[in-house]
């Protein structure tokens, strides 16, 4: 970081002589998100590939915020060497709607191996944001060698606990949840007593009818246990939410799109900006998958989700990236 200005940072050609612009063409998938608009009490999810789309009538005076996860800032293996330019790709698409998201929602793994130089980088990058703000939890690669006390020095000095926090915008309640510190067999996330209780707490003066968005990194449904990829305790935590009529839960962890919908809660994973990974039991164990350029398009996923507060009833469209790609690669391509 110390010497380079931001614009040689981000903009430096690679090694084998693709230049950044060229080499995001062929990474596209990695610089997906999501957008979430909140308006009369429905709340829409879109892919960033979509987000120019949106039309600013629909936003305005409405939240709308965005979520990114698993920047992974330090990796720098063959399933992608530049995870710093995949992150700016995402962090341009937010900056490319019309009306700016209130703040976004990163769901941890900010950095690879819990450097402060990767944190800086990822912290630099994210200025450049036009979200006012930024908020976030931590993923296991943020904790690492510290328990997480760096990364509670740097995003979490006024959060309760081990980094664990709500905050209220525009009659929407968030909760941001830690649970990659005393994970258990296999990985699985863990929330422990002490959080559990504070959540408990942080809920019960809300009414039913509030809608409540949880965010944390490692999934609170059990997607595939054998590879740690849910939180143990996760329902006597759902249990607190059961009264509510809208719920959002958010993680990242698994580096794809995925969503289930249980009752009135939505659970929605999002893609990684640095690298996907195999689909629940595909592959020996979780880690970087790197395939062939033309192959990504079809492993990321996107959901489209509709609903209404005190509804359980939710309207829900899947696609793959092969439908919705940019028109900067297809040339003609328009949504």
């Amino acid at each position: 970081m110390k010497g380079k200005k931001r614009d040689e940072l981000l903009f430096d050609h690679n090694q084998d002589g693709v230049d950044r612009r060229g080499f995001l063409k062929c990474m596209a998938w990695a610089g997906t998100g999501t957008l979430c608009v909140m308006k009369g009490g429905v709340l829409n999810s879109y892919s960033l590939s979509r987000w120019a789309e949106l039309d600013p009538a629909e936003m305005k005076g409405e939240l709308s915020f965005a979520q990114i996860s698993d920047s992974h800032m330090g990796f720098n293996k063959p399933a992608n060497t530049d995870v710093v330019g995949t992150l700016q790709a995402a962090v341009e698409k937010v900056n490319a709607l019309k009306i700016s998201p209130e703040f976004l929602l990163h769901t941890g793994d900010i950095s690879h191996l819990a450097k402060p130089e990767e944190f800086d980088t990822v912290d630099q990058i994210l200025r450049g944001a036009a979200a006012k703000q930024v908020f976030f939890v931590p993923g296991e690669h943020d904790v690492i060698g510290d328990d997480g006390k760096q990364y509670l020095d740097r995003y979490a000095k006024t959060a309760n606990g081990s980094g664990w926090y709500s905050f209220d915008s525009k009659g929407v309640h968030f909760v941001g949840l830690v649970n990659v510190l005393n994970l258990k067999a296999g990985g699985l996330g863990s929330l422990g007593q002490d959080q559990l209780e504070w959540l408990e707490k942080d809920l019960k003066g809300l009414t039913a009818s509030t809608p409540v968005v949880v965010f944390a990194h490692i999934p609170l449904w059990s997607i595939y246990p054998q590879w740690g990829w849910g939180t143990e305790d996760s329902a006597q935590a759902l249990g607190y939410l059961k009264r509510f009529g809208s719920v959002t839960v958010l993680n990242g962890h698994i580096h794809q799109t995925m969503q289930k919908v249980e009752g009135n809660v939505t659970f929605h994973t999002a893609a990684s900006t640095a690298f996907p990974q195999p689909h629940p039991g595909a592959a020996d164990s979780p880690g970087p998958m790197k395939v062939p350029a033309e192959q990504l398009r079809g492993l990321l996923g996107i959901t489209s989700v509709k609903f209404k507060r005190g509804k359980h009833a939710l309207a829900i469209v899947d696609s793959n990236l092969t439908d919705a790609m940019s028109s900067e690669m297809q040339g003609t391509q328009s949504y």
